[in-house]
């Protein structure tokens, strides 16, 4: 697995489908499924390709999608402004900013409480632009 900057014309979308293609295991299956559920959540959603990882955002940045050998970390940028009924949450509950969900192998989060989350996220990030 490579992890290298984007080359100019190379488009995002393609640098992680790259990405998710070289994780020839449970992960890449995991951040494809967690990628889907993005996009179906927010199809105007908008794939990066920042600091190595790839990057959604909507009127700001939504999260990012790190893969670790034990964990597919999705860290959500406002983590600590949303609200998270289905405790979807379970890492980098520290700060007062950023949150995240760590995926690890055999476990998966529940689609609709994760899509629900997406959505809010989006949300807050609209609020923002709009103040």
């Amino acid at each position: 697995m490579s992890k290298r900057e984007p080359q100019q014309g190379v488009p995002a979308s393609q640098m992680i489908d790259e990405r998710i293609q070289a994780l020839d295991d449970w992960r890449g299956q995991t951040l494809g499924q967690l990628r889907l559920w993005i996009q179906q959540a927010d199809p105007e959603v908008v794939e990066e390709w920042k600091w190595s990882v790839p990057v959604w955002s909507h009127a700001g940045l939504i999260c990012t999608g790190e893969t670790y050998k034990h964990a597919v970390k999705l860290t959500f940028a406002r983590g600590a402004s949303l609200d998270d009924p289905a405790g979807l949450f379970n890492a980098s509950l520290e700060g007062n900013t950023r949150r995240a969900i760590d995926v690890r192998e055999g476990g998966m989060v529940d689609e609709q409480a994760f899509k629900a989350l997406i959505r809010t996220a989006v949300s807050l990030n609209m609020s923002r632009t709009r103040n």
